[in-house]
């Protein structure tokens, strides 16, 4: 077991994912065609810029993030016992994740979902991220459940733009001004002062402990020159 934040959490996979810089991402279990390829673009930008996607497994906006951001830099939060694969028809992703990602859970092997366990599972999703993502969202959802406790731990809630009519419960977070709209997803991802993964390079860390955190991002990093790795240890020379 784990402990974050003073609870304990069942694992499989890589622990060292939790000491990444993370984002929260959630949304409908239907998204229309424009939400699945925005969710796909932005999950997949972020970890681009060195972030973890952390998600809950469920179908739809939950298992495109996940897929968007490739199954060794996203982190699923489920509401069952490990032992349990739910919902099934997402099960192989799961066991990739298991695989090559890390999977977290509060509850003892063979408890099965239930109202509750929902609820604690979208509270972790939320508390891992810096910030929540909503790609798309009904107005009585989870995902607005999840705004909910967003605003209560002081995460900013980031949104995509709908028509009028379309994702109800993120639009009524714009009117009321509990959320940012991500316009474009380029210039959201590239707004930051500083790229996580270029700070982390700056410390020199160990060959082995930036290969667990990062994976092949470091082997692109030493191909594109701004790496050297010596004596098992990695020498940031800088873009």
């Amino acid at each position: 077991m784990v402990e974050i934040e003073g609870v304990k959490h069942y694992y499989k996979g890589n622990l060292h994912l939790l000491q990444r810089p993370k984002i929260s991402i959630v949304g409908t279990r239907r998204p229309n065609s424009y939400t699945k390829a925005k969710t796909i673009q932005l999950a997949a930008a972020l970890t681009q810029k060195g972030y973890v996607v952390v998600s809950g497994a469920a179908m739809g906006v939950d298992a495109l993030a996940h897929k968007g951001a490739g199954f060794s830099n996203t982190i699923a939060v489920v509401a069952t016992g490990l032992d349990i694969r739910y919902p099934a028809v997402n099960a192989g992703l799961i066991e990739k994740i298991e695989k090559e990602g890390l999977i977290l859970s509060q509850f003892d092997y063979g408890k099965r979902a239930t109202k509750w366990s929902f609820i604690v599972r979208n509270e972790t999703v939320v508390a891992l991220g810096e910030s929540l993502i909503i790609t798309q969202a009904d107005r009585n959802s989870g995902s607005m459940r999840s705004a909910e406790i967003a605003q209560k731990l002081g995460k900013k809630i980031y949104v995509l733009p709908h028509r009028m009519g379309e994702s109800e419960g993120t639009n009524d977070l714009i009117k009321e001004g509990l959320a940012e709209v991500i316009w474009d997803i380029d210039q959201f991802v590239g707004k930051g002062k500083s790229d996580p993964f270029i700070e982390y390079l700056k410390t020199n860390p160990s060959y082995e402990e930036a290969l667990h955190r990062y994976g092949e991002k470091i082997f692109e990093a030493e191909i594109q020159g701004l790496i050297a790795i010596h004596n098992l240890q990695i020498i940031y020379k800088g873009a």
